[in-house]
């Protein structure tokens, strides 16, 4: 069993906790760590990490001009199509490849995840599997049906053409953008089901989340914690800090109870892992060469202009007034062509029909 995670080094603390309760629980499984800086910094490595791979380094094509696009949560999933690409040809004798987010921490051996691997090419867990909860049915609308924080696939050729259409996918759209339709790399896989032999696998124990708080049913019992009866195999504190303790507030009794104790062990465990302070690190591809940062707005103009992203191999060697420049004098010469091609149309088609062509462009500029 072959494990990943996707991190900025501003995360290595969440993927120390992760690799921690993988040894503690599944010690035959290899788990690596796909890291978005530009650098290896020898204080990223890890006892409990079995491999840290920088993202570039796993890449087909020009990483820099790709990476360039993306916020620093966008870049984090944007490569993980790519990373199981990865995987495949680094281990051709696994079959079984399991991405997790690094705020997850793992209980128990994954029993249920091996034997389905065996037969099942694609397995995915909802992020409800209960109704009631309809804000949390409203936000699965909007961001995605199934967590991503969770995939597994095998080796199989329908898993691997699942893969290479996912990959792709996120090569072109990985952005936050829910009014077009698009959450990271997670809003794609809604479709997965339509297109793949796919097991939505509705395992209480499996990806047990903050958001699955409401009307589940949490026991101990001799050592061993059950969700809603299934054995509890990983929990996702995803939206650890503020966010999870406000659906803890809102969906919990105000005494004591189980989720909060499990929240409370994790919580010490992460700590304890971001004793250096690795949580503070920048991101490295946050900057240009020069130590300027990059402007935001920048990126999202940049991604939608393909004459400006492809006139340069590597955008990090340039600057915020550079890309200013180049993205104003490509509209210029845009709205320029608009303006000359308006004489032809209007000669062709007449006044109506030109103004309604220019308004259309000109909305989507």
């Amino acid at each position: 069993m072959t494990i990943f995670t996707s991190i900025c080094a501003n995360y290595l603390h969440k993927a120390r906790t992760l690799a921690d309760s993988i040894k503690d629980h599944l010690p035959n499984a290899r788990f690596i760590v796909c890291l978005l800086e530009n650098e290896l910094n020898p204080t990223y490595e890890y006892q409990r990490f079995d491999r840290i791979v920088l993202a570039k380094d796993s890449w087909e094509g020009n990483f820099d001009r790709f990476v360039f696009k993306h916020s620093i949560v966008e870049a984090s999933t944007s490569v993980k199509g790519q990373f199981f690409r990865f995987l495949y040809s680094e281990y051709p004798d696994e079959n079984a490849f399991i991405y997790l987010d690094p705020d997850i921490y793992i209980y128990d051996d994954f029993i249920e995840l091996s034997d389905l691997l065996r037969e099942r090419p694609i397995v995915l867990c909802p992020h409800l599997l209960v109704p009631g909860n309809i804000d949390m049915e409203l936000s699965s609308t909007a961001h995605g049906v199934y967590n991503l924080g969770f995939l597994a696939v095998n080796a199989s050729h329908e898993a691997k053409t699942f893969i290479d259409w996912w990959a792709e996918r996120l090569y072109l759209f990985c952005y936050n953008d829910i009014s077009r339709g698009i959450f990271t790399d997670q809003k794609w896989v809604d479709l997965a089901p339509c297109l793949f032999d796919v097991e939505i696998f509705k395992h209480h124990g499996y990806d047990f989340a903050p958001w699955s708080l409401l009307n589940s049913k949490i026991v101990l019992n001799e050592g061993k914690y059950f969700i809603n009866g299934d054995p509890l195999r990983f929990i996702h504190f995803s939206g650890y800090g503020k966010v999870a303790e406000k659906c803890m507030a809102d969906w919990l009794p105000s005494d004591d109870h189980l989720f909060k104790h499990l929240y409370g062990e994790y919580s010490n465990l992460h700590d304890k892992n971001n004793s250096d302070g690795i949580s503070n690190t920048p991101w490295s591809y946050d900057f240009y060469e020069s130590g300027e940062r990059v402007d935001p707005a920048i990126r999202e103009a940049y991604r939608k202009n393909y004459e400006v992203m492809f006139a340069q191999e590597n955008p990090f060697l340039l600057s915020n007034q550079h890309f200013k420049k180049a993205l104003r004098e490509d509209s210029k010469s845009t709205l320029v062509h608009y303006i000359r091609r308006a004489g032809e149309v209007l000669r062709q088609e007449g006044f109506v029909k030109l103004i309604k062509k220019v308004l259309s462009k000109l909305t989507r500029m």
